[in-house]
């Protein structure tokens, strides 16, 4: 696995994401979530003697998904555009992982939960009220990162 790429997503996804509207944000993040939750999901499908722990990746993200939509969903004055660049943003973030097989997708995965954690707290000076959530959305993220980092020694192993 030592020839996987690991992408800086927010650079990779900034173009994208820079056209959300703040107010947006965090709903657009929760969407992003649900369609990594789809990729856990084929991941346990992929690799079905890890399957349990891969669907645990995914319940977190859904559980990220559901409680950012709870407290900060999109707007209704920005949900056509959301709906416009959800599915680029997807197909941007997909691509990063393509020439890849399943356990190096993990490699990638397991970097980019790390590098999401940070999106939930830096969004705290925009939406401080939230502060408590936001930090508990970033332990799920990590929660994840280290259920993958902790597979992946055992594979290598």
């Amino acid at each position: 696995m030592s020839d996987v790429t690991i992408p800086k997503f927010g650079e990779l996804l900034g173009p994208l994401l820079s056209q959300v509207p703040p107010a947006a944000y965090p709903g657009f993040l929760a969407r992003l979530e649900r369609s990594a939750a789809a990729r856990y999901r084929a991941w346990a499908e992929a690799i079905p003697e890890h399957a349990q722990g891969l669907l645990a990746c995914a319940g977190r993200e859904d559980e990220i998904a559901d409680r950012i939509e709870a407290i900060l969903p999109v707007p209704a004055e920005h949900e056509a555009l959301v709906c416009d660049l959800l599915p680029k943003t997807i197909d941007v973030y997909y691509e990063a992982f393509s020439a890849y097989s399943p356990w190096e997708q993990l490699a990638i995965q397991a970097d980019a939960e790390k590098q999401g954690s940070a999106a939930w707290p830096n969004l705290i000076p925009a939406f401080p009220a939230h502060e408590a959530e936001l930090n508990a959305l970033s332990k799920l993220e990590l929660e994840s990162g280290a259920y993958l980092d902790q597979l992946l020694a055992d594979q290598a192993a």
